[in-house]
């Protein structure tokens, strides 16, 4: 069996993000088609949110957790520290212990390439100086873009963004993204390199967990008796899924159709900006209908997202080439979909392939408040349009992994030709 390293900070015991679940999904599924993962992530004292024992990984996986500190909690003085020691980002001292503990395993277990994953871009970092150390193909899992306009805002730490990205794309083997429209970017960013370098493999679900759901006590009726329930599984950045229309939305619809707002209940789960969206929430006056809640489990989340009556996607216009990877999931879980997002980015492009018609901006009050009225009356009559499943079902983990493979293969073999 061939053996790859396998370089990413979200790996478990870490919590609060669902991008774990690519790097899972891509080390759970290797072996079956003849590739062994071994995993170098970062000790969990870096992590501010750790799992406790939800997630069970096979027993014989090779995980290495390398030194690392998170600068802005273990290395700060009264809530300050140098700018240096967190670029390009807050966990560079990843790369301290990282790099030593990658070569010890390149010795140990002969792997015959690298794979990393942002967007942690200390990943990108480590991986490109065992490249340059071990000569061994890499597979750079950009997964979205790392330098954009105006992102990071500190015009150093987008410096340093942008110099791992250029050394990245120019000495990974492959360099995959999760949606045409970022692969289609990088590929006129860096025109002059070899065709085929840029590639994308799509995020997905994986569909042992929806299979485990199944036997498992689902609980009972509404997730909010007597309500009906849009769930929003994740992160609501303030910027990219920027809720501030939504929220005027929901106070023009309590003001103009009071008893159809009693019947709506939206619940914001593992939101990740619970002190401000709070704010937001009361001072639009909603907070009969807005329910901000804690992280769950990831099961859990899967059980959650299959009893709401509806499911929410935010994604704003300066995300157009990205996509939320919790959208497979929620086009898997057969819920209805409501998506506020432009019509023109990857997310809806994804929504409307999946069969999903229930599309408005997120930065449009006027839409919101008819895709809430409509979300309420068909879901009252129980005449909500569903996701397309065999569409939902393409999307799963093993057939993301088999595409990966194929990368795999075709680096591995151009380095022995």
């Amino acid at each position: 069996m061939k053996r790859l390293l396998m370089i990413a900070y979200h790996f478990p015991p870490f919590a609060a993000s669902s991008g774990i679940q690519r790097t899972l999904g891509f080390a759970r599924h290797l072996p079956a088609f003849g590739w062994e993962p071994l995993v170098l992530t970062a000790h969990p004292r870096a992590y501010e949110h750790r799992d406790s024992g939800h997630v069970k990984l096979p027993a014989a996986m090779v995980v290495e957790p390398a030194f690392a500190l998170d600068t802005a909690r273990q290395l700060s003085l009264m809530g300050r520290y140098p700018g240096f020691a967190a670029r390009p980002d807050r966990w560079i001292s990843w790369w301290l212990g990282a790099v030593p503990k990658g070569l010890a395993m390149i010795r140990k277990y002969r792997p015959e390439a690298i794979w990393s994953t942002y967007p942690i871009a200390t990943a990108h970092k480590i991986a490109c100086t065992l490249q340059r150390l071990s000569g061994l193909p890499w597979v750079a899992d950009f997964r979205d873009p790392m330098a954009q306009d105006g992102y990071p805002e500190d015009p150093k730490t987008w410096r340093s963004f942008r110099r791992i990205e250029e050394a990245t794309l120019l000495r990974a083997s492959r360099a995959v993204f999760v949606t045409e429209g970022a692969a289609r970017m990088y590929r006129d960013r860096y025109a002059g390199l070899p065709g085929g370098r840029i590639n994308v493999v799509e995020n997905g679900y994986d569909e042992q967990s929806f299979a485990d759901l199944g036997r498992e006590p689902s609980g009972e009726g509404r997730l909010v008796p007597g309500k009906l329930t849009l769930l929003h599984s994740g992160v609501v950045y303030p910027s990219e899924r920027d809720p501030t229309r939504l929220f005027a939305a929901l106070a023009r619809l309590a003001k103009e159709q009071p008893q159809a707002a009693e019947l709506l209940h939206v619940r914001l789960r593992a939101s990740g900006h619970e002190s401000l969206l709070r704010k937001m929430v009361e001072a639009a006056g909603i907070a009969e209908i807005v329910e901000l809640a804690p992280p769950i489990p990831y099961r859990a989340a899967l059980q959650e997202m299959l009893r709401a009556d509806g499911l929410l996607v935010l994604q704003a216009a300066n995300c157009n080439d990205q996509v939320p990877a919790k959208v497979y999931e929620y086009l898997r879980s057969g819920r209805p979909i409501v998506g506020l997002t432009d019509p023109a980015g990857e997310t809806a492009t994804l929504l409307r392939r999946g069969g999903v018609d229930a599309i408005g901006r997120l930065d449009s009050e006027e839409e919101i408040v008819s895709l809430l009225r409509r979300f309420l009356r068909e879901a009252a009559r129980g005449e909500t349009r569903l996701p397309d499943a065999a569409f939902a079902r393409s999307g799963s983990r093993l057939a993301r992994t088999e595409q990966f493979v194929h990368l795999l293969h075709e680096c591995v073999g151009a380095l022995r030709d």
